[in-house]
């Protein structure tokens, strides 16, 4: 072994520590012996809980610490739910690996078990998701959609609290952190598709840490790699960025790699969906984005 000992920088959330360790579990036991450590990190994006994401910046705020750690050679590796990480590579780093999904739906959480369609006349749902809000809208008109920030512990409690009559979270963190019984509702992909990447967990390093990329290989999922590059693929030819109204779900099928992209106006009214296989993912993602393009999605996207 090259490398005696990875150094895994990690937000300091319930969930970011259990997908941290996680990676962790899958590195040793792909290599048996492998001393790994965890360097905890508080990012701006978890200090900053008084404003909505999109207006501080978005999702790349709970990367950036982590992105200059691995830079300044103090971490070797971050673990990120993947739908937060932005499409392009930032400075001499790359993705070393994708792993395995969990379901990629959103679920409803509510405060008295009722569904989306029995919430009452004006509900307050709170997500700061604009992809979320679109789509939410888009069903309901009637909602009143407000910013809820925190983490799934405590984006939970509000509800319960009475702050909110309901809230979207993605199914992938409340099963994680075995908060299922607080489900009220799975939403069907028809109706919210996922963001980009959901699921998926990616790993960052540094672009020519060679032995840390080879670690890297022996947990890598080809299948769902593939899959979510069409999904950050269409994201990144729309010219939008984790805080746009832009969903996408791909996997693989019999007849090959199948892909759903759509753009939703954020106030509902509007949703333009494209379709389609391919073999490959990048390709697909492109030319799905140009079919949505042609029937107006610069202009929903314009206005987000």
């Amino acid at each position: 072994m090259t490398q005696p000992q990875i150094i895994i920088g990690s937000r300091t959330s319930r969930l970011a520590m259990w997908q941290t360790e996680h990676i962790i579990t899958q590195l040793q036991q792909a290599w048996p012996g492998l001393d790994c450590q965890i360097e905890p990190f508080v990012t701006k994006g978890d200090k900053t809980l008084d404003q909505p994401l999109p207006q501080i910046g978005g999702k790349g705020l709970f990367t950036l610490e982590l992105e200059q750690a691995l830079r300044d050679g103090r971490i070797h590796l971050a673990v990120h739910s993947l739908k937060d990480l932005p499409v392009e590579d930032s400075d001499g780093l790359t993705l070393g690996a994708v792993v395995g999904r969990a379901d990629v739906r959103d679920v409803l959480i509510t405060n008295n078990g009722g569904t989306l369609g029995s919430l009452p006349l004006g509900a307050v749902v709170g997500t700061s998701s604009l992809r979320r809000q679109a789509q939410l809208l888009y069903a309901r008109p009637d909602l009143q959609v407000r910013s809820i920030r925190g983490n799934v512990e405590t984006r939970i409690r509000k509800v319960h609290e009475g702050q909110y009559d309901a809230t979207v979270l993605a199914a992938a963190g409340v099963t994680r952190l075995e908060l299922q019984q607080h489900i009220s509702q799975w939403l069907p992909l028809d109706l919210m598709l996922p963001a980009p990447g959901q699921g998926a967990l990616g790993i960052q390093c540094r672009a020519g840490d060679e032995a840390t990329l080879k670690l890297l290989s022996a947990i890598h999922v080809p299948d769902v790699a593939a899959a979510v590059t069409a999904e950050r693929s269409f994201l990144h030819h729309l010219g939008g960025g984790c805080a746009t109204p832009v969903a996408a779900y791909a996997a693989q099928e019999e007849k090959g790699l199948h892909m759903t992209g759509l753009v939703a106006a954020l106030r509902g009214g509007k949703q333009i969906e494209a379709a389609g296989y391919g073999a490959d993912g990048w390709a697909l993602g492109a030319r799905l984005a140009q079919e949505a393009l042609a029937q107006g999605a610069a202009e929903i996207l314009a206005r987000a």
